[in-house]
């Protein structure tokens, strides 16, 4: 049985998962007006990566991982951060932003069935409906902003589905993981992984692009600079330490949920910080998503 420290830890590690992610999208959107998202996903994955790095080098934290072991951990990054990020960038080129955050809001429902299946945790019925109803909240909130809908994409579609599909493949496979890693193990080889796959990725495009030149850009302007190290040290490192441990106590399925707290954020954000209107949409949205996450996490199974 979960003792009553673990549950408090990890509505604490949930809490903050949601804000790292709320205003993640807030800070996403400054950083891309210094630089292009694959040069954004290089610098934020080497601010982690070095981190890492460093901490290890000094001793502050054990991550000594071989060969087979990095070999071992590379299917869990090659859904996040590899594929994640790489379907979700794309897939915006394809459809819009609003479309994207109703299918990305379906990545718990994703985490869901896969952690039944392979994972066999035992979610009540009343839990499921817990996390459709969050589910809708957010769709709920992306069909109300007027979304323009000129053509389907069935390529953009398929790429943000599959974005979804790999965030919940990850909350899953961690749980696999950690039976054999430290958590710290797991998030060190990740964020390796997206410092070689993202950087390679950038300078192969500002090649093509004749934009090399412009690969540093982002650290030259304080407000860029700012937004970068927030995505490296928090929305990258912070949110794969996180997630680890609150896959480790509560589960993939409870913890996949807690995503679609992060879209409720991004609103607050976008208002306090942006100027954005808060509708009565967002509103019952909000509300929808807050239920849903709120049922989703009653009546913990005793093991």
């Amino acid at each position: 049985m979960m003792s009553h420290t673990n549950t408090v830890k990890a509505y604490v590690y949930a809490f903050l998962f949601s804000l790292i992610i709320g205003f993640s999208f807030m800070f996403v959107k400054i950083a891309l007006q210094y630089t292009n998202p694959l040069t954004l996903l290089a610098h934020r994955f080497t601010i982690s990566f070095a981190v890492l790095f460093l901490a290890n080098k000094l001793g502050l934290i054990k991550a000594s991982l071989k060969f087979n072991h990095l070999a071992a951990i590379l299917p869990l990054s090659l859904f996040y951060p590899i594929s994640f990020f790489l379907l979700q960038t794309f897939g915006l080129l394809y459809i819009s932003s609003g479309e994207a955050g109703i299918i990305q809001a379906t990545s718990p429902l994703f985490t869901l069935g896969l952690a039944m299946i392979f994972l066999k945790e035992k979610i009540t019925p009343f839990q499921s409906i817990s996390i459709l109803i969050s589910v809708s909240g957010v769709i709920y909130i992306f069909a109300n902003r007027g979304i323009q809908i000129s053509s389907f994409s069935f390529l953009g579609t398929l790429l943000i589905g599959g974005s979804a599909f790999s965030s919940a493949c990850y909350n899953v496979m961690t749980k696999i993981k950690l039976k054999d890693f430290k958590i710290i193990e797991l998030s060190y080889a990740m964020m390796l992984t997206g410092f070689v796959v993202f950087n390679t990725a950038a300078i192969l495009y500002g090649f093509y692009t004749n934009t090399l030149n412009h690969f540093f850009d982002p650290y030259l302007h304080p407000t860029s600079l700012l937004a970068t190290l927030y995505l490296g040290l928090f929305s990258s490192l912070g949110t794969s330490l996180l997630t680890s441990n609150m896959v480790s106590i509560l589960g993939a399925a409870k913890v996949g949920v807690f995503s679609n707290l992060g879209t409720v954020i991004t609103l607050m954000a976008g208002v306090f910080f942006l100027g954005e209107t808060f509708t009565i949409y967002h509103f019952i949205g909000s509300v929808l998503v807050l239920l849903g996450v709120i049922g989703a996490n009653r009546g913990h199974r005793k093991s």
